[in-house]
């Protein structure tokens, strides 16, 4: 089945905050599905956010959360991926990477300089997905991929 990626609005919260709770849970936060629901309804709502869901099989199989930024030197708007999650049974099918490249085309039409990430060195099979997408990897563990 295809992955299909959209940007999600207020009709998503509710599977948005069940895997926005795995992701914190993931890094150790303790399960709070209200808190997550309720972190997410406020960054769309004042649009401090941009949350694009990924579906599959007509389930929510995962997410990407992206922050606008804006580069001075460039004078230009740039944005931060800060969260991507795959729920568990929708990983290794491609999820992950329809996200990535679906934030990259997100920002690229919305007239972005560029997008950022980060992750840790031990995360080494996201630091390959990274790169297998087309991103770059510094020395700061700041990954980028140029939109210009």
């Amino acid at each position: 089945m295809d992955t299909t990626i959209r940007r999600a609005g207020p009709q998503d919260l509710d599977a948005l905050a069940v895997l926005f709770d795995a992701y914190r849970r993931f890094y150790g936060q303790p399960a709070d599905l209200a808190r997550a629901r309720d972190w997410l309804r406020t960054r769309m709502r004042f649009g401090e956010s941009v949350v694009l869901i990924a579906e599959r099989d007509g389930m929510a199989a995962g997410f990407t959360q992206l922050y606008p930024m804006h580069s001075s030197v460039r004078t230009a708007r740039t944005w931060i991926l800060n969260d991507l999650y795959v729920a568990e049974q929708a990983r290794r099918r491609g999820v992950a990477r329809a996200l990535l490249d679906a934030a990259a085309r997100y920002a690229r039409e919305d007239g972005a300089a560029g997008i950022s990430l980060e992750t840790t060195r031990d995360n080494a099979a996201a630091r390959a997905l990274y790169r297998a997408a087309g991103w770059h990897e510094d020395q700061t563990q700041w990954y980028s991929l140029s939109l210009e």
